[in-house]
């Protein structure tokens, strides 16, 4: 990977996690719209940068355009399980075949649009971190090539499970007072063991059942049309 483009993931990571932390203390948690359009903006940045120099820009548009529909209406569609959704799994699989920029932003945009539906909040700037990360470590080189082994994919998606429980239930303690601490904190993931397990079982179910017919498609506009490479 080009030191340009790791200096650009590393910015990405770090501004994202600034935007937040400004929300929560600076603005206390209430301007949770305005925090997560900002994140957004900045998600399109390394986006654009890393492939404004090649052809087929409405190309990669429409694909991730798609990807995020994707995971939008399977969150929809199992709404009914609050801990098992495909949401974490169609963002990985997009993170590894669309590259890290894209897997951000993705996951960026997932929690953003769902959440129009489901209920904006002060947790949806988490949300969109937690996923976002989820789909740009997923696009990593090194990582998306051991990806490609189902068991290593499995291994992922458990530790993604745990992540993004993680993330959120730092949400979960600084909402109590606006202060972080860590015996909260350590309650906080304990009680949530349960939900934790369901987000696990959920990714290494749906990225078993995802990663051949969604991976395949994407692999082949990949290869034809000469977009998403490293």
């Amino acid at each position: 990977m080009k030191v340009k483009r790791l200096t650009g993931i590393l910015l990405l990571i770090a501004c994202a996690a600034g935007i937040i932390f400004c929300g929560v203390t600076a603005f206390q948690d209430r301007r949770y719209n305005l925090i997560s359009i900002i994140m957004v903006l900045f998600a399109c940045v390394p986006f654009y940068y890393a492939y404004e120099k090649k052809d087929g820009n409405i190309r990669r548009m429409v694909v991730l355009a798609v990807m995020t529909a994707i995971a939008v209406v399977g969150r929809f569609i199992f709404v009914v399980l609050p801990g098992f959704k495909p949401v974490t799994a169609i963002v990985i699989i997009a993170g590894m075949y669309m590259g890290p920029e894209a897997g951000f932003l993705t996951g960026s945009l997932v929690a953003v649009i769902s959440n129009m539906f489901f209920g904006q909040g002060p947790w949806t700037p988490f949300q969109m971190l937690a996923w976002g990360m989820t789909g740009m470590v997923a696009g990593l080189p090194g990582i998306r090539k051991a990806l490609k082994k189902k068991w290593v994919l499995a291994i992922y998606g458990v530790i993604t499970g745990f992540m993004y429980s993680a993330i959120m239930d730092i949400w979960t303690v600084l909402s109590m007072d606006g202060t972080f601490n860590w015996l909260r904190y350590g309650m906080a993931l304990f009680t949530a063991i349960p939900v934790t397990i369901e987000y696990m079982v959920a990714n290494v179910v749906f990225l078993m059942l995802g990663i051949g017919p969604i991976g395949t498609k994407l692999e082949r506009i990949r290869i034809k049309h000469g977009i998403f490479d490293d």
